[in-house]
């Protein structure tokens, strides 16, 4: 009898489906094609046998997905995704989430928003992600700073006009720490989610139910600036060159975000690789992610 039990066991192990994976791209890449996160989405099943990979596609192709990524509002790109997230059949027993610079905060708002009422999201693991926005250009360091300061001031005269925010996607994210004010009552995605505006207590509940929030930052990132915003660090309000650390800012100090008690349980990971933005090498992506919080 104890010799059935523990073959039962095992042959439960062996035939049990791995958790599915559910990908969202960054700016500039696509779901499916082999060299965005096509590519990535046959590595994973490759590496995790059995798996099924979602690698999220916004729009009816693929040349919908890669112009939506600038021009969809991301709050109807989230809602899109709560909708195709509740009715996908392989999602029922949960999932683990990835996302890939700009869609690591949409992600994070997927959970956020509508994480109560579809299946249990376990790990939510975010790669460059652009979490208390941005306030730079890709490359901007290579400029003088007054004209790199210069250019911010033109992006900012537009960035918070009501048809930018509802037309162009990376406006939503624009964080002027010069004007704290008007980014936090004129952004429509990024002040919300980062409960800046007011605290909803249902954003903090799902994101405490995950199991690990895994925040990736590239050491050397030239796209994102800055890039301590991958772990949710940011400029001092009232200046554009002085940097405080998650632990400093207000989200964090404020409790926002429940970040404190995920901190004291070990959910909120902080993880840091050199590199410039996404860039990595397979054994680091299997090492650093795949074993430690996707074979769950």
């Amino acid at each position: 009898m104890k010799t059935l039990i523990i073959l039962l066991f095992v042959i439960k192990l062996i035939s049990a489906k791995p958790t599915s994976i559910v990908l969202w791209h960054g700016m500039g890449d696509t779901c499916c094609v082999s060299f965005s996160l096509g590519g990535i989405k046959l590595f994973l099943e490759k590496k995790i046998p059995g798996v099924y990979v979602n690698s999220l596609r916004i729009g009816n192709s693929t040349v919908e997905d890669f112009e939506n990524g600038y021009f969809m509002n991301p709050n109807k790109q989230v809602d899109y995704v709560c909708e195709q997230l509740a009715s996908d059949p392989e999602l029922k027993d949960g999932f683990n989430a990835i996302g890939f610079s700009q869609g690591s905060q949409f992600l994070r708002a997927v959970v956020q928003r509508c994480g109560h009422i579809l299946p249990p999201i376990k790990n939510l693991i975010t790669l460059g992600g652009q979490h208390q926005g941005v306030y730079g250009l890709p490359h901007c360091g290579a400029l003088m700073y007054p004209t790199c300061d210069y250019i911010r001031q033109l992006l900012n005269y537009a960035a918070y006009d009501s048809w930018v925010q509802d037309t162009l996607v990376q406006a939503t994210y624009w964080h002027d720490p010069l004007d704290e004010e008007a980014y936090i009552n004129k952004s429509i995605f990024l002040a919300d989610i980062n409960n800046e505006i007011r605290v909803n207590k249902t954003y903090i509940e799902n994101l405490n139910n995950l199991e690990h929030l895994v925040l990736v930052k590239f050491d050397n990132d030239t796209i994102v600036q800055p890039r301590e915003t991958e772990w949710f660090g940011f400029y001092e309000p009232g200046q554009a060159k002085k940097i405080v650390p998650l632990n400093e800012t207000r989200i964090y100090l404020e409790d926002r975000l429940g970040f404190k008690k995920m901190q004291k349980e070990g959910k909120l990971v902080l993880i840091s690789i050199e590199g410039d933005h996404l860039r990595f090498s397979d054994t680091w992506f299997v090492e650093t992610i795949i074993k430690p919080y996707l074979l769950n």
